[in-house]
């Protein structure tokens, strides 16, 4: 398939998944099927469509077994009838936007771009302009369409909150091998991050499951095994800061806001994460000149300090860094002068 930018719209060229007129296909649950998951039967029966497109259909009453929405959990007997319709694609109009970059690196098959907190890297919900994909579009003759018309050229993202390095593929091919990069993790991911609490060991491995949570769509959470992604995360203590901790988080798994939800799971949330902060962190902003600070990180205080991997044409092994963004420093800097640091 190829695909191309224009100016006014992205295009793609090649075969997709023919519908019925209304866009509903109904399918008789098999003997052989009965007992599985509806969202697992459903990737059996349409694998053109991803797991997580298909459980988002289901929660968006977009399936029906028996005339009922059911849950992604719901177990099929046979003979069931299950409906499925996929609405029609939104039209969408991605303009290229001259919004500043800061390119650590670039070639012609890749770049490498320290994205400042409070930038949203691909359009969604509630941001239809303004994100990094908008400046890329300005800023590149072409982008990997791997990704689809809303995510051309990104190979991972990064939080709105998070500032910090990501890496843009604009080939296919380039594309293709970040990705089984990511996928064998080998590549190297290393965050800064200011925490609330005293984490009591210097260094550790947080090893859970995490998937969505079951009462926040939005949020992710801690889940039993069997009921999220394996996830992995190494941290080191750089400084104990009076009531908050300064570390390094290292990823081996890349799971959506995983190192938000590990540090908040352990009780030691990061600093201006409102999605994750938990209860009893207020108190820790007694200080106007401190809550000031906290503000102005236009997000939480994380940082993707480090990126490395392997360079998917030349195989030169590649490594970037990234300074702190100035609002996290000067709140690192007020700490360290007004807060005590030993207990």
């Amino acid at each position: 398939m190829s695909r191309c930018w224009s100016s006014t719209s992205w295009c793609s060229a090649g075969g997709s998944p023919r519908l019925s007129p209304d866009n509903q296909t109904t399918f008789i649950v098999s003997p052989e099927e009965a007992g599985l998951r509806i969202d697992r039967f459903l990737a059996l029966r349409r694998p053109d469509l991803s797991r997580s497109r298909l459980q988002a259909l289901i929660a968006a009453g977009e399936v029906g077994v028996a005339g009922r929405r059911p849950k992604p959990s719901r177990l099929l007997k046979p003979g069931e009838v299950v409906t499925l319709r996929v609405p029609p694609p939104v039209p969408l109009d991605l303009r290229p936007e001259p919004i500043p970059l800061d390119i650590v690196y670039e070639n012609d098959d890749l770049l490498v771009v320290n994205k400042p907190a409070g930038l949203v890297v691909h359009p969604g919900a509630g941001h239809s302009t303004g994100t990094l994909v908008h400046a890329l579009l300005h800023h590149c003759r072409t982008l990997s369409g791997i990704g689809g018309v809303r995510r051309p050229g990104i190979v991972h993202r990064l939080d709105r909150g998070t500032s910090g390095l990501l890496v843009v593929a604009t080939t296919d091919r380039a594309h293709l091998a970040l990705s089984a990069q990511l996928k064998a993790r080998s590549v190297e991911r290393r965050y800064l991050a200011l925490v609330h609490g005293r984490l009591p060991r210097r260094e550790g491995v947080i090893e859970t499951a995490i998937g969505r949570d079951p009462r926040h769509r939005l949020r992710m959470a801690v889940r039993p095994a069997g009921l999220g992604k394996t996830a992995v995360t190494h941290f080191t203590v750089l400084e104990p800061l009076g009531r908050f901790t300064y570390l390094e988080a290292r990823l081996k798994t890349g799971r959506t806001h995983q190192i938000r939800v590990h540090l908040a799971h352990l009780g030691f949330p990061v600093v201006g994460d409102e999605t994750y902060r938990g209860r009893g962190v207020a108190g820790a902003f007694q200080d106007p000149e401190l809550r000031r600070l906290a503000r102005a990180l236009d997000g939480h205080a994380l940082h993707a300090a480090t990126l490395g991997f392997t360079h998917p044409v030349s195989g030169a092994r590649l490594e970037f860094s990234a300074p702190l963004p100035p609002a996290f420093e000067r709140l690192l800097g007020y700490l360290r002068s007004s807060i005590p640091t030993r207990a």
